[in-house]
């Protein structure tokens, strides 16, 4: 009787392992080279970012991710991401365990982190480094807030506070929803209108909803190239009270894998300072603002 007891524990804790998903596996820098592929997260659905457009991938950070593989001699193979809740979550589905449903997916190197030091080194309730197995590296553009609006009912922005007045569209949970909502003890928050994206927030402003939008500079710039309206301008103002306004984009890979990361990095310090993706971002309609990094060397 314990003999069969025992066989099914055996046979139990057998079929306990084979249920469980596979550990994702980290390629090193040699692996990843021989294989004659990387493999780079790009976030899904993010123009002017990363997207695709008529079945072809786009965005800025597709060029540079392609220009990154060809100055490692590697084709690109990309993972496109949906964004998580929140970024942690996102370095943990790509970069150093694995989503529970794709368990064996995971990238070489994930564009659009940010490369800030208080971010790199947060901790939990307990601690305890929240991704100590993440290395964040290799700035390659400034980000910044930016408001795009309609001169047909709104003349000028000298300061948000036109905003007591004018309704404004802004992603719904975004960090200028939560802003507006609050500056100024919430006089803006009966004018702060939410959409899904940046991308309705324009729709809402073409058909009148409200007057402007607010967004990262890459999208609002992208959305006004696109609108092709002479009635609409780029408000250029700073946010009172608003906290961090500007930061810098990087690159993250494992913690394991810093010879990737050097190799990276080295790559890209050729197409910053050639002023290549300079050319990427204006090929977009963008503006491109060098990272602190570089501003420091100029």
């Amino acid at each position: 009787m314990r003999r069969h007891l025992w066989v099914l524990g055996v046979l139990f804790s057998v079929l306990s392992l084979l249920c469980l998903p596979l550990q994702a596996q980290v390629r090193d820098y040699d692996t990843i080279i021989e294989s004659g592929y990387i493999k780079v997260a790009l976030y899904k659905d993010f123009p002017p970012y990363s997207f695709q457009q008529d079945g072809k991938p786009r965005g800025t950070d597709y060029e540079i991710a392609k220009a990154l593989a060809k100055g490692l001699g590697v084709r690109l193979e990309v993972i496109w991401a949906p964004p998580g809740e929140k970024l942690d979550d996102d370095l943990r589905d790509y970069i150093w365990k694995g989503h529970y449903l794709r368990p064996q997916e995971l990238a070489d190197v994930m564009l659009r982190v940010p490369y800030d030091r208080e971010f790199s080194y947060k901790r939990n309730e307990l601690g305890e480094l929240v991704n100590e197995l993440v290395v964040m590296f290799g700035p390659y553009q400034r980000e910044r807030w930016q408001v795009a609006f309609d001169t047909r009912r709104l003349e000028s922005v000298p300061s948000v506070a036109v905003f007591r007045t004018h309704p404004i569209g802004v992603e719904v949970e975004s960090v200028p929803s939560f802003y507006l909502s609050s500056v100024f003890e919430g006089s803006l928050s009966k004018q702060t209108h939410h959409y899904t994206n940046p991308e309705q927030a324009f729709a809402g402003m073409k058909a009148g909803e409200v007057d402007a939008v607010m967004a990262m500079r890459g999208e609002v710039q992208w959305l006004y190239g696109q609108a092709k309206d002479k009635k609409l301008a780029l408000a250029e103002n700073a946010y009172p009270n608003m906290g961090r306004q500007v930061w810098d984009i990087g690159m993250a890979v494992h913690e394991t894998n810093r010879q990737l990361a050097y190799a990276l990095e080295g790559q890209l310090e050729e197409l910053i300072l050639s002023g290549a993706v300079k050319k990427i971002y204006a090929s977009y309609g963008l503006s491109y603002e060098l990272p602190e990094l570089y501003q420091e060397t100029e």
